[in-house]
């Protein structure tokens, strides 16, 4: 089952649901539904009357975070992985780029990710390397140490999907090579097979994924999906990049 991931960011007001319509009515008519599952996460405010809407329906919606404690507490505009189940969410992204520059600590991660399984929502925990990193070769360390200091053999491995976004590649249009993507989606495997002691959960690549270059990530095996940035919050370019994958 592969995966098609959209990340909404800081985009959406009520009458965005027109796009998840769009994408939902050419689901439920493509011949190549049944390979692969939609998941889009608005912000907070939409997420409530998203989930209802969709209930029913083939699209899943998430969260583009989740607070790092379990059910209520006295922290201003804190949304806990509680209150998004609550809501109708299923999924949550965690560790996003954007989170950890503002101040995500693995220590928060680990939570984050404790508590959203606690309260059964599918994790996408997001992992990825600068630019400066990349050009250091340290691109496998930094990987490896993102995964070590949050995921642990306990977490329901089930309910987990990691992607992989290179700092470097989000909203720039430049993507990795081939080889270079491959090579990598391989570490990480290997990295979350020592974890959890079996096989790996789910890998997604994300960063600048459009309805051009889904083709040549096609190529690559190891990868089970997407999280798309921009080309989410258009109803078109989404469906391209559907459609173009398994043209």
């Amino acid at each position: 089952m592969k995966y098609f991931i959209g990340n909404w960011k800081m985009f959406g007001i009520p009458s965005s649901i027109n796009i998840l319509n769009k994408i939902n009515s050419f689901r439920s008519r493509d011949i190549n539904r049944n390979k692969y599952r939609v998941v889009i996460t608005p912000p907070y405010t939409l997420l409530e009357t998203f989930a209802k809407k969709f209930k029913n329906k083939k699209i899943m919606i998430g969260s583009q975070n989740c607070y790092q404690k379990n059910q209520f507490s006295s922290n201003t505009a804190a949304i806990s992985p509680y209150m998004i189940k609550k809501v109708g969410g299923k999924y949550t992204l965690i560790g996003h780029s954007d989170n950890r520059a503002e101040g995500d600590t693995n220590s928060m991660l680990k939570d984050k990710v404790k508590f959203a399984l606690k309260n059964n929502l599918k994790v996408i925990f997001c992992i990825g390397e600068n630019k400066l990193q990349k050009n250091n070769n340290k691109t496998f360390s930094v990987l490896k140490s993102q995964l070590n200091k949050v995921l642990e053999k306990r977490f329901n491995k089930n309910n987990i999907i990691v992607a992989y976004e290179p700092i470097w590649s989000i909203g720039t249009g430049k993507i990795p090579s081939q080889k270079d993507l491959s090579k990598t989606t391989i570490h990480i495997k290997k990295v979350l097979k020592k974890i959890f002691k079996k096989n790996s959960p789910l890998i997604l690549y994300g960063g600048s994924v459009d309805e051009n270059n889904v083709k040549v990530f096609k190529q690559i095996k190891e990868i089970d999906g997407f999280l798309i940035g921009g080309a989410s919050k258009s109803s078109k370019k989404f469906i391209d990049i559907i459609k173009n994958y398994y043209r």
